[in-house]
């Protein structure tokens, strides 16, 4: 019996945080590939809220799961296959040529689960909205951990976990 994936709607930080140590990746060096744009959005292709199809959706931030042999990506919110070949999505995803805003370009944290397990929480507090109530409503589980860390690891000029990479950087790692 296969053991389902926990997904929750626009929670993809606690999507992937539970994927880490989920059994399809055990033993494949995950880790979580957090996504923010120059600015202060990323505009992404191939995924499921997009507006019309070959339409980039423009998210603050985006998390996925990475894991290798061979590399691949989990991305339970795209419209590409999951896992897809990480070269593949990566291209897919982001569209240099495009592009024609540079701030809504990608950069990317990559955090090893261990280290994700030891240094993320989430109160979920991103997701209110001014008057108290949710922006969408929050995934049945319980939050993780006490207090919140993503905020930290949106900031590409903290050092709370990971590598920061671009891009042409990441691509390189992969190949």
């Amino acid at each position: 019996m296969t053991t389902p994936r926990r997904y929750h709607p626009l929670y993809c930080e606690e999507n992937v945080w539970h994927l880490c140590g989920h059994p399809d990746v055990a033993g494949r060096s995950p880790a979580a590939l957090f996504i923010r744009g120059h600015g202060e959005h990323v505009a992404m292709w191939d995924q499921r809220l997009a507006q019309a199809p070959g339409e980039p959706v423009v998210w603050d931030y985006h998390v996925v799961l990475l894991t290798r042999g061979p590399w691949q990506i989990w991305d339970l919110d795209t419209t590409l296959a999951c896992p897809c070949d990480a070269a593949t999505y990566l291209r897919r995803s982001f569209k240099p040529r495009r592009m024609r805003r540079p701030d809504l370009g990608p950069w990317f944290r990559v955090v090893d689960a261990a280290e994700l397990v030891r240094t993320f929480a989430s109160d979920r507090s991103h997701m209110h909205a001014p008057d108290g109530g949710w922006q969408a409503p929050p995934p049945p589980w319980p939050p993780i951990g006490e207090g919140t860390t993503l905020a930290r690891y949106l900031d590409r000029y903290d050092s709370i976990a990971g590598e920061v990479l671009e891009l042409p950087g990441l691509l390189a790692r992969l190949t």
